[in-house]
């Protein structure tokens, strides 16, 4: 991958734009070589057609005009000549367009490709840092504008030989001519590198805009329930035109930036055929050259006037690729990678050992959260991990999915450290369920499937153990109904009884459940989670738990308080050994006291 070092001149630009267009050409050679064959052949084409006509009027119509020869066949002769060039030129412009569409279209299909396999390899830390909207905006507009120059780039490549093909017939016609025509495309190329520098800088900022933009209506539409709760339309609709004006304000300013820059590079190929022109009359009545031959020179450079133009629009193209391409690389240049090792998943027909052993964790470098953690959690038992609010009972369940990884310390499986499992790995043994599940626009059975190959007995069976069937069934297509964008076509405790359906049906040696039941009722929680204890599943079940009667149900509590385990052992001993833990349970208790009593 080319490196995202910014420019730092004008004619650095056209180093970087190299590099990328080699990045894509060596990953997609055959379309590139052949749209670049079909740019070659419209080239050979426009300078024959130049050369054709040049004939003709020395061999037809000079002879027939001035001299009074007659026409006989030389008519038809033309005719065919010039019909004959007409169509290789149309064969190199369908080769062109068709391969150069086909280069653009698969890079496209390739960035966006690597681009979400590159931040599926990161950790949760690097995303934490960048917002949804900014990120989509990446992989979207960034992606296509970084990809933007491949279809104009063979037609580039084509009028570059054109016009390396034109100065030289032109010279070798006469060098006076030549000189003149080799001064009118520096000083276009010149100015076309110039105005492309200066889009470049102006573009980079339009791209962070843009971001911007995104993230903002990504925010509002993902908040929709906030926001209309709150009775925060106008604000939000403000904030967001905020955003786009400065957006807009960026996009005025590179068109008018674009305009001043057109209007003199357009100037160029007039004053150029006007010169052209005079300076050949000049020559022809010196001698130096016949009426066949301007007509060929002025022919071809008519001809060359829109190419010469378009080639100003790939350099353009080429800038703005570039500044698209900057945040594309931005993203796949981070490196936060998760690391793993060579184990591989076992299928032991019971429950995990897990061991944490002087674990410490902050996120990212803030203050500790946990400190010298240690616990033991035997296989096959329900464990409830209890504590107040903040002490850091949700990132031990997060460490025990190896979502995170511990500071220092280790967290084992059977003796295993979860950093130690090669890819995919741990997943086959270990399940989390948070309290906010993430369903995808598809169907019930999909969803508690998620890809895997998972017989629909099973999956019924999950749903039944995670209480799940019942409301299914009553669904109008049952498990194949789709559950709408984040599962929005069911309630809370529906979603989470699906995500949990999803976890059981990977029968996990050791299911996490971050308070994955919260949004049910009580009693449907006890249900559940006895169930689990009576079900015949290979796992350790560890639960943050807030309500009394799923801690009741557990076989030991872990205690956490104040990023430390404090205690660990049943319900009963917890109560009597562990003043903290009493407390928390007495308040726990009233407050379901409290709630029975109002409802």
């Amino acid at each position: 991958m080319p490196t995202s070092t910014t420019p730092s001149s004008p004619f650095a630009i056209f180093g970087a734009g190299f590099r990328l267009i080699g990045h894509f050409v060596r990953a997609r050679p055959v379309p590139f070589a052949l749209a670049v064959t079909g740019a070659a052949i419209f080239a050979s084409g426009v300078v024959l057609g130049a050369v054709v006509v040049g004939n003709l009027t020395d061999t037809v119509i000079v002879p027939v005009l001035d001299r009074g020869e007659r026409i006989g066949n030389r008519l038809l002769v033309g005719l065919a000549l010039i019909v004959g060039v007409s169509v290789w030129k149309a064969a190199g412009i369908v080769l062109r367009r068709s391969s150069a569409g086909w280069f653009q279209s698969n890079s496209q299909a390739d960035v966006r490709t690597r681009l979400i396999e590159h931040q599926l390899d990161l950790r949760l830390s690097w995303f934490a840092k960048r917002t949804t909207g900014d990120l989509l905006s990446v992989t979207q507009s960034d992606a296509l504008q970084g990809t933007g120059i491949l279809a104009p780039l063979p037609y580039g490549t084509g009028v570059s030989l054109l016009l390396v093909t034109t100065v030289v017939l032109v010279f070798s016609i006469d060098w006076v001519l030549g000189l003149l025509t080799l001064a009118a495309l520096a000083v276009y190329v010149y100015i076309d590198i110039l105005g492309a520098w200066r889009i470049f800088l102006q573009i980079e900022d339009i791209q962070k805009l843009q971001g911007r933009v995104s993230s903002v209506a990504h925010e509002s539409f993902d908040g929709a329930l906030t926001v209309k709760a709150l009775g925060r339309e106008a604000e939000e609709t403000a904030r967001f035109g905020r955003a786009v004006d400065a957006h807009r304000e960026r996009l005025v300013a590179i068109g008018r930036l674009i305009g001043s820059f057109r209007t003199a590079v357009d100037a160029i190929p007039s004053v150029s055929m006007i010169l052209v022109l005079v300076v050949g009359a000049i020559r022809i009545r010196q001698g130096f050259l016949s009426a066949g031959d301007l007509v060929t020179i002025t022919y071809l450079l008519s001809l060359l006037s829109v190419p010469i133009r378009l080639i100003g629009y790939v350099t353009w193209d080429l800038a703005s690729s570039l500044a698209g391409w900057q945040r594309v690389q931005e993203v796949l240049d981070a490196d936060d990678r998760v690391g793993y090792g060579p184990l591989t998943a076992v299928a032991e027909p019971h429950g995990a050992d897990v061991h944490g052993e002087e674990v410490a964790f902050s996120y990212d470098g803030a203050e500790e959260v946990l400190r010298d953690v240690r616990f033991r959690i035997p296989p096959g038992q329900t464990v409830a991990v209890v504590g107040p609010t903040g002490s850091g009972k949700s990132t031990i369940a997060l460490l025990l999915a190896r979502l995170w990884d511990p500071a220092s310390g280790s967290i084992t499986i059977d003796g295993r450290d979860l950093r130690n499992f090669a890819r995919s790995e741990l997943p086959t043994e270990v399940a989390y369920v948070g309290q906010s599940p993430f369903l995808f626009d598809d169907t019930v059975a999909a969803n508690i499937a998620l890809g895997g190959r998972i017989a629909f007995d099973e999956i019924r069976a999950a749903a039944s153990l995670a209480g799940a069937d019942g409301f299914i069934a009553r669904l109008s297509a049952g498990f194949d109904t789709r559950v709408g964008e984040r599962g929005t076509t069911l309630s809370g405790g529906q979603q989470q009884r699906v995500a949990l359906a999803r976890a059981l049906a990977r029968r996990p040696r050791l299911l996490v459940l971050d308070d994955a039941t919260s949004a049910v009722d009580p009693s449907v929680e006890a249900e559940i989670l006895r169930g689990l204890r009576e079900a015949e599943l290979p796992s350790t079940v560890v639960m943050v738990a807030y309500r009394p009667a799923s801690i009741v149900l557990a076989d030991q509590v872990v205690y956490v308080e104040k990023g430390r385990v404090v205690g660990q052992g049943t319900h009963q001993e917890l109560l009597e050994s562990v003043p903290g833990y009493a407390r928390l349970v007495r308040a726990y208790e009233e407050d379901a006291a409290a709630r029975a009593g109002g409802g």
